[in-house]
């Protein structure tokens, strides 16, 4: 079954004004590539608001090179800075007053719908938990990537991407309906196809909580507005078979990491290929308008953004060593959670699920904790 997508430009919030909170000291190379990201989003879009934390004379010169964020850029001094090797714990205790914190607490106080980081994914994940609180009825957030597709949108959504790496059966039920959620607005897909991610397609394949798990996701898709395909292996990432796909953390992280990995050795020898001889160099020529399709799609900067589900807030972790390319993709992405009021909808969405199938859930999972 194929997803259907929103064809109705009128099924689409009309635009309106967004203020984005930016921690602008997080990432690898310090605020440059951060403000550059903004300067070209703002150029884009006339909707966006910032509020930018960190060094504020830092910031402000140079804010003050781009014409384009005059009057719609606000900055904010923090002192601290939450550094790559700060453990989340340490992060929680110190980081009140850290560009980081105060980036998040502008989205709990209102002042702005989404926050957007560069910095430690462990730290940023900590404190968005303590300063934002759960969802009600969300055991564990989780975070959700784009992965580049076969799909006519482009992108598959896969969570969790690391925010915990443990994932019991009724998790793994929540990230699909979070999913599901996240694809109907960053991929504008009515009835989004939820694939649970295996080592094989088979039913006896698996372990007990993903067996539990694969129960729990079909039953709640006979009431929920998404298809459940079952079972999905690796090489249905990038596939247009499904459009959510939804495992743990730890393998999710891997994942993750090993397609990023794989895109840059792909462009790598792409390059030395065609840099071998000068005839090699005349067909680069020719092939320039194909190669230059083909690293588009697989520019890990054109995904820069994971975000955080499953929180009373929004927020999006962008790469650490991102460039104005990567950062203004993550903030067109916040853009458009923003737009929605996402954690609304997302809340709305878990509290959906009827009691029958809770009731299910819970007998399920008890029956399969015995199971060996």
């Amino acid at each position: 079954m194929m997803a259907r997508r929103s064809t109705n430009s009128s099924a689409r919030e009309a635009p309106q004004q967004v203020t984005l909170s930016i921690d602008a000291m997080g990432g690898d190379a310090g605020p440059g590539p951060i403000v550059a990201g903004m300067a070209s989003s703002a150029a884009k879009n006339p909707d966006i608001r910032f509020i930018v934390f960190g060094d504020a004379v830092q910031i402000k010169a140079l804010v003050a090179r781009r014409i384009i964020l005059t009057d719609r850029c606000e900055v904010r001094h923090a002192d601290g800075i939450v550094t790559m090797d700060a453990k989340p714990g340490q992060a929680m205790r110190n980081g009140k007053g850290t560009s980081m914190w105060e980036a998040i607490d502008a989205v709990r106080a209102g002042d702005a719908q989404v926050c957007i980081s560069c910095g430690n994914t462990g730290a940023l994940m900590a404190m968005s938990m303590l300063l934002l609180r759960k969802i009600p009825g969300i055991n564990r957030p989780a975070i959700a990537c784009l992965w580049p597709s076969r799909n006519a949108g482009g992108f598959n959504v896969m969570l969790d991407a690391g925010a915990d790496i443990r994932a019991d059966a009724e998790d793994l039920l929540q990230y699909a309906l979070m999913g599901t959620s996240y694809a109907r607005v960053g991929l504008d897909i009515d009835r989004p196809r939820v694939g649970l991610l295996n080592v094989g397609t088979e039913e006896h394949k698996g372990r007990a909580e993903l067996k539990a798990a694969h129960d729990l996701i079909t039953a709640a898709s006979r009431q929920e507005n998404f298809d459940y395909v079952g079972y999905v292996e690796g090489g249905d990432l990038p596939s247009d078979r499904v459009d959510v796909i939804v495992t743990d953390g730890f393998t999710g992280n891997v994942a993750l990491k090993t397609g990023e990995g794989t895109a840059r050795m792909i462009s790598e020898l792409l390059r030395e290929g065609f840099n071998y001889s000068p005839l090699s160099r005349i067909a680069a020529l020719l092939a320039m308008t194909s190669l230059g399709r083909l690293r588009k799609r697989i520019d890990p900067r054109r995904v820069n953004g994971g975000v955080f589900l499953g929180l009373n807030g929004s927020v999006v972790k962008s790469h650490g060593s991102a460039d104005a390319t990567g950062v203004s993709a993550a903030i067109k992405l916040a853009f458009q959670l923003g737009q929605v009021d996402f954690p609304a909808r997302l809340a709305a969405r878990v509290a959906s699920l009827s009691t029958p199938v809770q009731s299910d859930a819970d007998a399920t999972v008890q029956g399969f904790g015995t199971t060996k």
